[in-house]
């Protein structure tokens, strides 16, 4: 347990990697734990899922549009059938505005393919106040790696 009480393993595998993968206990907890240690060391954190993500890096720091659901019978004369494009601001853009390094905690990682989890440890090497750890499923102890072993096993 000494892992839970203070994180600095955990922190300094972080720092060191850039993004990482994590299997916790399905009955949850230690997440929790370090996300607490990760503010307590002084970096900003958010969670997010990565269903629906589409390209990682151009969802977390880019500008880029998105299209509605289609529902249904609507108006094909002014934009045909695919609707509006919208565009939407990227979503780690105010986090990485101040100094203070962030920590994403992408939750479902394991419905990701390899390229986009590559993808993830490219965007961690290119900026490097952006740090990753990206849950992969459920184990019976917590453990983690870095993320490019991880895919290479």
């Amino acid at each position: 347990m000494p892992l839970l009480l203070t994180g600095q393993k955990f922190r300094k595998e972080l720092e060191a990697y850039g993004c990482l993968a994590i299997k916790t206990p399905l009955e949850g907890g230690s997440e929790t734990r370090l996300l607490r240690r990760l503010k307590i060391a002084g970096y900003r954190t958010q969670i997010l899922s990565v269903r629906g993500l589409g390209d990682p890096e151009v969802f977390l720091l880019k500008l880029h549009g998105i299209r509605p659901p289609h529902l249904g019978h609507q108006n094909v004369g002014r934009n045909g059938a695919l609707g509006e494009v919208q565009q939407v601001i990227p979503q780690v853009h105010e986090l990485l505005a101040t100094k203070q390094p962030v920590v994403l905690w992408l939750l479902e990682g394991q419905v990701l393919s390899d390229s986009e989890l590559l993808s993830l440890c490219d965007v961690c090497e290119k900026d490097s106040k952006l740090k990753m750890v990206v849950e992969m499923g459920g184990a019976r102890a917590l453990e983690w790696q870095s993320m490019r072993n991880f895919i290479n096993q």
